[in-house]
């Protein structure tokens, strides 16, 4: 019947709560009838989710519990980077299926005062969420403007934008301007936010990498820092001064990763912290840039440094500032 009607897809509300029988069922008359439908589902246990995508043909499920939980403890600065890392690999083998989300009429908008407090916090969230696999992207409206859901309207609770009643959304009615959909009446904050936002989701889109292979920077990066903590307690220990830089180091609170097809690549460096982190070194194994002779700079594909490499005992190594919540992508 909808599919008589032109209707594209379904988004079942909590799938979970029917047997995987009856989804391989319907959905195969689906696939049969309109084999391009888009078919999404919640599925909120993870021992369920093979199952619902292998025997109940749905195309995405929700990767709330593992991916979207963790990343909110990021951005509200209580997570750790490392067990996004964890939570990620637990799903490779079906991350294109696990669709992957910020903000939804079920959850709390990123700027509301119970989440982040700020749409900034969202943008090294977005390009962590948008870049790091193949997995789709679901852009809710009004998150790209930075909305806030701080209006009670009588259903719900504040920080959620309601589905339950008639009620304004003033950052995406300024970016609407009166049916212009131009972002004519939008502030200069949420305009540089939007663009961020398009920058982000062109390369989600359009760069071949993001169906490639994913390699982790974290690890590496991190236990550059404990070796060097460790050398500078040694060194101290022995009655030498050492010398540290705070907000120098590459921590918990940054990601640096890469992606890489045959035929494009990209690193991205983002910084959760409110905080600049001042000539931050990073560590890129050689092995990142497969054959290819190692270049002295990598070029931006979001924002405008360029990354300066040093090729030493066989490591790559550079030195990167990043400022409060910035994100920078780099083309390799």
């Amino acid at each position: 019947y909808w599919l008589d009607k032109g209707v594209d897809g379904f988004r079942y509300d909590m799938a979970e709560m029917v047997p995987v029988e009856f989804w391989s069922f319907l959905n195969s008359s689906i696939k049969q009838r309109s084999p391009d439908a888009f078919l999404l589902a919640e599925v909120y246990q993870p021992s369920k989710y093979r199952d619902y995508i292998h025997l109940g043909k749905m195309d995405y499920l929700y990767d709330k519990v593992g991916f979207y939980d963790t990343l909110k403890t990021i951005m509200q600065g209580n997570g750790k980077v490392s067990e996004l890392v964890s939570v990620h690999k637990q799903v490779s083998d079906i991350a294109q299926h696990m669709l992957h989300f910020l903000e939804n009429h079920d959850e709390q908008r990123i700027a509301s005062r119970d989440f982040a407090g700020s749409a900034e916090k969202g943008k090294p969230a977005l390009a962590v969420s948008a870049l790091i696999s193949g997995s789709p992207t679901l852009l809710y409206f009004g998150q790209d403007v930075g909305e806030d859901g701080s209006e009670d309207m009588g259903f719900g609770d504040p920080t959620r934008t309601t589905i339950f009643d008639y009620a304004g959304v003033p950052a995406h009615q300024r970016f609407m301007n009166n049916g212009k959909f131009d972002g004519g009446a939008s502030t200069e904050q949420e305009k540089s936010l939007r663009n961020f936002y398009e920058s982000i989701m062109a390369i989600a889109a359009n760069n071949s990498a993001v169906n490639g292979e994913f390699i982790s920077l974290h690890d590496i990066n991190l236990n550059h820092v404990h070796e060097k903590s460790q050398l500078s307690h040694i060194h101290n220990s022995k009655g030498h001064n050492a010398q540290s830089q705070p907000n120098s180091s590459y921590s918990e609170q940054q990601f640096a990763f890469a992606r890489r097809s045959q035929d494009e690549g990209f690193i991205v460096v983002t910084n959760f912290c409110e905080q600049p982190v001042k000539g931050m070194q990073l560590i890129f194994p050689t092995s990142l840039f497969a054959d290819a002779e190692i270049p002295s700079l990598l070029k931006p594909l979001v924002g405008e440094k360029q990354l300066a490499l040093d090729v030493k005992d066989g490591a790559v190594t550079t030195s990167v500032t990043l400022e409060g919540l910035e994100t920078l992508v780099f083309a390799l």
